[in-house]
């Protein structure tokens, strides 16, 4: 796996979302204590639903806590689609149902123009976060960060501005919105959430040599310096 990114492995999904979300309480509670308040952006898709619901059940200062979304579908958030659907209902819950939500949609007529407004309510958020957990798909995507996405170069170059940008893909079904590379990697801590051995074998495939645009999941784990650690189990 190489030294540079801490492999993290457990008996089954139940250890990990447990150990994940004690790793993240712990950091968003330092966080807290030294700064006064805490940012923490999170991944959708199907994996994270356990680590959520153990998350939200940490005893933490969670009006001082601020969760937002690493990624975001286009879709409103009654959607099934909606990765703000998913984290109200999973993760804004019991204790941490008192956190602030920031949410990367809103009723733009366009991806485009949503970006847009999506970036400046990111703004206020400040930098950098203090936690962002990841997800990786199959086809090695991570966030919204598609291979053949219209976008993709400009949102995975370590010079981008925007902070948030908009992106269409054949993979990726609905238009999306994305944090872009440097909001991520500048995160205080990142945690790579995976499970099974195909995405194993993905991850694996990615941390080998390779175009970036093949496999966009690698501007990440090839940024430097950043503080990744990847959390598996079977």
């Amino acid at each position: 796996m190489g030294t540079e990114h801490k492999l993290h492995s457990f008996a089954d999904g139940n250890e990990l979302a447990e150990a994940l979300a004690s790793t993240v309480a712990d950091r968003l509670g330092a966080a807290c204590d030294e700064r006064g308040k805490a940012v923490l952006a999170v991944s959708g898709g199907t994996t994270p639903a356990r680590f959520f619901k153990a998350l939200s059940v940490k005893k933490l200062p969670w009006e001082r806590i601020t969760v937002t979304l690493v990624d975001e579908r286009f879709v409103p958030p009654s959607s099934d689609r909606s990765n703000q659907k998913l984290v109200t209902g999973m993760l804004l819950q019991n204790d941490a149902a008192s956190a602030n939500f920031v949410g990367l949609y809103n009723d733009a007529p366009d991806v485009e123009e949503g970006a847009k407004i999506a970036a400046a309510d990111i703004a206020e958020l400040g930098q950098p976060f203090d936690v962002v957990t990841l997800g990786m798909g199959g086809d090695g995507h991570t966030a919204s960060f598609f291979p053949g996405g219209d976008r993709l170069a400009d949102a995975i170059s370590p010079n981008q501005r925007a902070l948030v940008l908009p992106m269409r893909a054949e993979g990726a079904g609905e238009p999306r919105l994305t944090l872009t590379l440097p909001v991520i990697v500048k995160a205080r801590f990142a945690a790579l959430h995976i499970e099974g051995a195909g995405k194993k074998a993905v991850l694996g495939q990615a941390l080998e040599g390779g175009e970036t645009s093949d496999m966009p999941i690698r501007a990440v784990l090839r940024h430097e310096p950043i503080e990744l650690e990847i959390f598996w189990a079977p």
